[in-house]
């Protein structure tokens, strides 16, 4: 017998006396599920059994697939979301590696480059992209002072303007998507290709890309999911032939009429999004939506993750040689430099893509200019003096705050809850409970709005803070499960089971011993959950009221009705709010890249 199974035994009694003491750590996930079958998953249930409750079962359906307009909306939607995810693998696989290969201040700094537009709201970062596009913008007097342009011109409500904005708005995902899969590969297998000969394109193609398909295929599919729901940013830079399926829910919502069609519509565009999830799960294993491994499995030792990655590297190898082996014959005798110059020029361009708007309306919002224009003629507070003296503006400012504040507390004690279950008990099926836990992630914001104002109705909960605090909720749980869970699994189990045996209680473990050690993952994950909160638009438009407004549901009015430079100073005080978040976060994020490079 080996000194480590003997290790394991002589733990084992520790072990069982604090699960006694803790009676059954698997009670823990009631709360948080009781709240997801309530809020949640009976909302999900009452808007299919409504979608089938006309003349037949099929008869809502028919009509959906019937109208050209519909389906031709859903085969447009197919397309847009395809296209995006393939635009932003094409750029975030070079970002991440330039993530990866960069050292000291400057991974650093490009690295907050690519999270802090992740955290921003897609509502401010879509309006960005109407500031900079806009006939008054920075890139019409570009063109037009180089010579392209004779005079300014219509940038917006086109297709193209559609897949640029949801393309800047999903690439942070896609980045760290594969940046999480490319710091966890062994780099000996790299070296060593290089070693035996092999040009850096060869190395590439043979080694390194085979190895990474998994993380392509997880952030393509996480993008593809994330992009079929979309309709704030194609009803914002689109025109009428690039209407995408949500935005015909959100538009048959105020139809009296359409109560059993309008819910077919949505239960058609969940069944697609489950549908891409079910075979990515099939192939990818469902830990790709959280980016984890499935719970239930000990972290494979370091030979069993090399002959994982070497039966990877076989499989992926034999595709690339299929596929790629005419450019390997065209490209390999091309220096090192071509691929380090292109993976440079292409992440210095996404930086660009991500990071330039958001400065443009910064600037914008300090403009003495009574419109939006860029640069500004000359530099003044008189808007932000006009946001904090406009009762309307701060009304809805304090709601969103006093909102997210009480759906960060929710989400923070059932996520902390089930977190502890999740990671500290010996249930079956972890990963299942996990993919319940996290599944509000995947499903359309329109359709969890749509589903979720029936039950408001009947509860009289649509346009009460409560409500609506208690549906955003739903969005911050997954957050703050995923956050804690990572915690918990970095907490050294012995220091609870030695406070166990010497007979601290199981309250008294938690609070002295586990309650320090996750003490940053816990104010991260309160942070996050609020800041999901108070960026919420989709929900808050199916579930607020003309008494009850947020900030979000303000700039989404003057976004749609006129653009001023108001709404620059709400995106830059939300821009400063999670620049200080992530400042915040920061020992935590730096504890995840730690232990994901490991």
């Amino acid at each position: 017998m080996s000194s480590a199974s003997i290790g394991v035994q002589a733990d084992r009694p520790a072990e069982i006396d604090l699960v006694r003491r803790l009676k059954d750590p698997a009670l823990l996930l009631l709360p948080a599920l009781a709240f997801l079958a309530f809020i949640y998953l009976l909302p999900l249930i009452d808007l299919i059994r409504i979608s089938v409750s006309g003349p037949s079962w099929s008869s809502y359906f028919a009509r959906v697939f019937a109208i050209p307009l519909y389906w031709d909306s859903l085969v447009r939607t197919m397309q847009i979301s395809v296209t995006v995810a393939g635009l932003c693998l094409l750029f975030g696989y070079p970002t991440a590696l330039l993530i990866h290969r960069s050292r000291g201040i400057a991974q650093v700094l490009i690295a907050t480059a690519i999270v802090l537009p992740y955290f921003i709201a897609i509502l401010i970062r879509t309006y960005a992209w109407m500031v900079l596009l806009g006939r008054n913008g920075p890139v019409n007097k570009l063109l037009v002072s180089i010579g392209i342009l004779s005079e300014p011109v219509q940038l917006l409500f086109n297709r193209g303007t559609v897949l640029l904005g949801m393309t800047a708005v999903l690439l942070p995902l896609m980045v760290l998507t594969i940046y999480s899969s490319v710091a966890r590969l062994d780099q000996s297998l790299t070296r060593a290709a290089l070693a035996s000969g092999a040009g850096p394109l060869a190395a590439f193609w043979r080694v390194l890309l085979p190895l990474t398909l998994p993380g392509m295929g997880a952030g393509f599919l996480l993008v593809f999911v994330a992009a079929i729901g979309f309709f704030i940013t194609p009803t914002l830079l689109g025109g009428p032939g690039d209407q995408m399926f949500a935005m015909h829910i959100t538009q048959q919502a105020d139809s009296v009429t359409s109560e059993g069609f309008l819910q077919a519509l949505g239960v058609v565009l969940l069944t697609i999004t489950l549908a891409v999830v079910a075979v990515a799960g099939r192939f990818l294993g469902f830990e790709f939506i959280w980016g984890g491994r499935k719970l239930t499995e000990a972290a494979p030792r370091a030979t069993d993750r090399r002959a994982g990655d070497v039966g990877r590297r076989s499989f992926g190898a034999s595709v690339a040689d299929f596929i790629g082996w005419p450019l390997l014959r065209l490209f390999g005798r091309l220096p090192a430099s071509c691929g380090t110059w292109t993976v440079r020029l292409m992440g210095g361009l996404v930086i660009a893509i991500l990071i330039l708007p958001i400065i443009v309306v910064m600037i914008i919002s300090f403009s003495s200019a009574s419109y939006l224009t860029f640069p500004p003629p000359g530099f003044s507070l008189r808007w932000y003096e006009q946001f904090f003296s406009d009762s309307n503006w701060m009304r809805a400012f304090w709601t969103s705050l006093v909102v997210a504040a009480m759906s960060a507390a929710i989400a923070i004690a059932l996520g902390a809850s089930a977190a502890l279950g999740i990671v500290r008990s010996n249930i079956r099926g972890k990963s299942a409970i996990m993919l319940l836990l996290v599944s509000p992630i995947i499903v359309p914001p329109v359709v969890l709005g749509l589903s979720l104002y029936s039950l408001f109705l009947r509860f009289d909960l649509v346009g009460s803070v409560f409500g609506l605090a208690a549906a955003h909720a739903i969005g911050g749980l997954p957050l703050v499960v995923v956050i804690l869970s990572a915690s918990l699994q970095g907490v050294d189990t012995r220091l609870e089971q030695a406070a166990a045996v010497h007979g601290a209680s199981s309250l008294t473990v938690f609070r002295l011993v586990t309650l320090p050690a996750i003490m940053p993952g816990l104010a991260a994950a309160t942070f996050f959950a609020f800041l999901h909160s108070f960026d919420e638009l989709v929900l808050t438009l199916f579930l607020s009221s003309a008494e009850l407004k947020t900030l979000p549901l303000m700039l989404w009015g003057d976004v749609n009705y006129r653009l001023n430079p108001v709404l620059a100073v709400v995106s830059t005080l939300e821009v400063l709010l999670v620049v200080a978040g992530l400042a915040l976060a920061r020992p935590v994020l730096a504890t995840s890249r730690k232990a994901t490079s490991q």
